[in-house]
């Protein structure tokens, strides 16, 4: 009875020491691995639907679809009254894909910085977002003018040219190719362009490409703006979808705090989720 009562506990231990070694580390690993998700990384499946849903393509060639049955309706009803009729068009996420840029970020867990956008725009290499070339083709052979107003770098207007070109974007010289030369947003811009040309639609996939309004807004602001607006939406405001970065989580749920800590950034994602 002694021995056995030895032999008991010799395996009472072994089994104390074999859980301790197995499910002690799982659970480091497991831990390790959640603060291995940095701030960059939870971008993943935004950049995946970009690059991959067949959904993210129809979304966009909807938007392109509805764009061109407005023109239509314009050039019908208005053609002949109109003076130098004209498009304006975001590029980022709009025209151009720049999904592969989001993508090495995430690759080399490393926060947006302006020398590595301007590595990247000097390649030459952004995609077109679909059904853009097609729509704004079109435009162009029913004489409307294309205006690419955009908050690249003015020193981005060389190769952003060469890119557009590139695909055979109509349009696409310094007269026509707008990019940010100051502080400010883009409300001057397209001023200019209204001085002189009858504004038909306006796409993009921030609402700030849209209107001045929605500058500087936080998240509440900028969905009482955007329910103030509906009817404008998908009839002179064409909208493309971005779910990896925009105005709606700098300006929306961040408030425009634009130094904040990863950790803080986290935080403030995790407390906008709407559970129940």
């Amino acid at each position: 009875m002694h021995d056995s009562g030895k032999v008991m506990k010799t395996i009472l231990m072994f089994i104390a020491l074999f859980t301790a070694i197995v499910f002690i580390p799982g659970c480091q690993v497991h831990s390790a691995h959640r603060s291995s998700v940095t701030i960059q990384m939870q971008t993943i499946q935004s950049v995946l639907w970009q690059q991959h849903a067949a959904e993210y393509r129809a979304l966009a060639y909807q938007a392109y679809n509805i764009a061109r049955l407005r023109l239509d309706d314009f050039l019908k009803k208005d053609g002949s009254h109109a003076h130098n009729p004209a498009v304006i068009t975001d590029i980022d996420e709009t025209v151009l894909d720049n999904s592969p840029f989001a993508a090495k970020l995430i690759e080399l867990d490393s926060a947006y910085t302006r020398s590595r956008w301007l590595e990247w725009g000097s390649l030459a290499h952004a995609d077109t977002i679909p059904g853009s070339l097609g729509f704004l083709r079109y435009a162009a052979a029913k004489g409307v003018e294309v205006f690419y107003i955009s908050n690249r770098y003015s020193e981005q207007l060389a190769v952003t040219i060469k890119n557009l070109e590139k695909w055979g974007y109509p349009f696409a010289d310094e007269m026509h190719v707008l990019l940010k030369q100051g502080p400010g947003g883009k409300e001057l811009r397209r001023r200019s362009v209204a001085e002189n040309h009858d504004i038909i639609l306006l796409l993009g996939d921030n609402l700030a490409d849209f209107s001045s309004l929605f500058e500087a807004a936080g998240s509440p602001r900028r969905n009482t703006l955007a329910d103030s607006l509906r009817s404008e939406f998908g009839k002179r405001f064409i909208v493309l979808p971005n779910p990896v970065y925009g105005d709606w989580e700098t300006k929306g749920i961040y408030g425009g705090q634009s130094h904040l800590s990863p950790a803080q950034q986290d935080s403030i994602r995790r407390i906008s989720l709407r559970s129940f």
